[in-house]
């Protein structure tokens, strides 16, 4: 029985008890769950669920994390007996049981949520995490024009941290127009690569800001999205500077990941990451990152990386575009006037090259709203 005291904090924790009358060998500890005032509801449920599996009546455990959860989906197998339930600061736990079996589920505030199975088999584990994976979490079609992407980022105290979300996706053929001829033929191998033809593990997309290089890895997470999953590093700085972040993010265990399917990194403007001088600004980065790519960290791993820049290529870090390092080097630029023109549609003329964002607001034919504020007067004082 639970006993709640007031001394100074602990942590919850399963004490074993021995007891010569139980004569069941399974049973190789009597778990007693010891609270303090330090203790929430959520660190009952966490202890709850050792129970059946540290007496040994349900042996067999199975955890699964979901990427993001379904709206409305109910964390636990129909029919289940709800035996606890809590909501602590947006973050949500249940759990219930059933023949055989008990559940532990936590759904975080961000959508993603992790559910733990006891049963008395490994197969009755198994079948009921993927059960309530199937009726819990998000899938899309790529025919639908939506994929997942993950999105990492490191906690303070959580560590690295994914947060799959449905994202629209062009297809490849909507948006061939976006592109100058040769960067749109580029592109257009790329979107047909298949997995047996990979002849490098780094992509690279260059180019002034606004030319479309973003909308190109959405379209290339549609055309992909039978072999690959892509992943979005929102702070590639954090992660090549941490070994712990960089194994999680790049060699993590992949249980979002289906078998043999490949992982495309999306690092966006990395700039200082590959630049000539990257070495001396960025320290250990660089290295890793290549190391990532065709080192030892990258040997046997199915992850390619993709990096977007500002930067023109003739400034990057030799190593970085070195022959055999890249499956793809494209250069994303404007659109020549002729090749803008005929992207309006119009009779407008066109005296110089246009970024992709220049004809979105010409066709939207609206200004900024904007604001400006009298000019300072300058005044006879030192």
């Amino acid at each position: 029985m639970a006993a709640v005291s007031n001394q100074s904090p602990a942590p919850s924790r399963l004490v074993p008890v021995t007891s010569a009358a139980s004569p069941d060998p399974a049973c190789l500890m009597r778990p007693a769950i010891q609270l303090d005032s330090a203790d929430t509801p959520r660190d009952v449920i966490d202890a709850l669920i050792l129970s059946a599996f540290a007496e040994g009546r349900q042996p067999f455990a199975r955890t699964t994390r979901l990427q993001e959860v379904r709206r409305g989906a109910v964390l636990a197998p129909a029919g289940a007996t709800l035996l606890r339930a809590t909501v602590d600061g947006g973050q949500e736990a249940l759990l219930a049981t059933g023949d055989g079996w008990t559940v532990r589920s936590v759904l975080w505030r961000s959508g993603t949520a992790e559910v733990t199975i006891t049963a008395v088999s490994a197969e009755l584990a198994e079948s009921l995490a993927t059960r309530i994976a199937d009726d819990s979490e998000v899938r899309v079609a790529a025919e639908e024009g939506l994929v997942t992407i993950g999105f990492w980022h490191r906690l303070e105290r959580r560590g690295a941290c994914r947060i799959g979300r449905t994202v629209r996706a062009p297809a490849w053929d909507e948006i061939r127009e976006n592109y100058s001829s040769a960067t749109a033929a580029a592109l257009g191998r790329l979107m047909a690569v298949a997995p047996d033809g990979l002849a490098g593990q780094l992509l690279l997309l260059y180019g002034p800001p606004g030319t479309g290089k973003t909308t190109a890895l959405r379209a290339l997470a549609r055309e992909w999205q039978p072999w690959c999953d892509i992943d979005c590093v929102l702070d590639p700085e954090a992660l090549f500077a941490d070994p712990g972040y960089l194994s999680d993010a790049a060699l993590g265990d992949g249980d979002y990941l289906g078998e043999g399917r490949w992982r495309l990194l999306l690092l966006e403007d990395c700039d200082e990451l590959i630049g000539a001088d990257a070495k001396r600004a960025s320290g250990q980065a660089l290295s890793r990152l290549l190391n990532l790519t065709d080192g030892l960290l990258g040997q046997g791993r199915r992850v390619l990386v993709a990096i977007t820049t500002n930067e023109d290529i003739r400034s990057l870090h030799p190593a970085v575009v070195r022959p055999g390092r890249c499956l793809a080097q494209i250069e994303v630029g404007p659109l020549a006037p002729e090749e803008a023109a005929a992207w309006l549609g119009s009779a407008e003329d066109v005296a110089s090259p246009l970024t992709l964002a220049d004809l979105y607001a010409r066709r939207r034919a609206g200004a900024p709203i904007s604001a400006a504020l009298p000019a300072a007067r300058i005044g006879l004082y030192l």
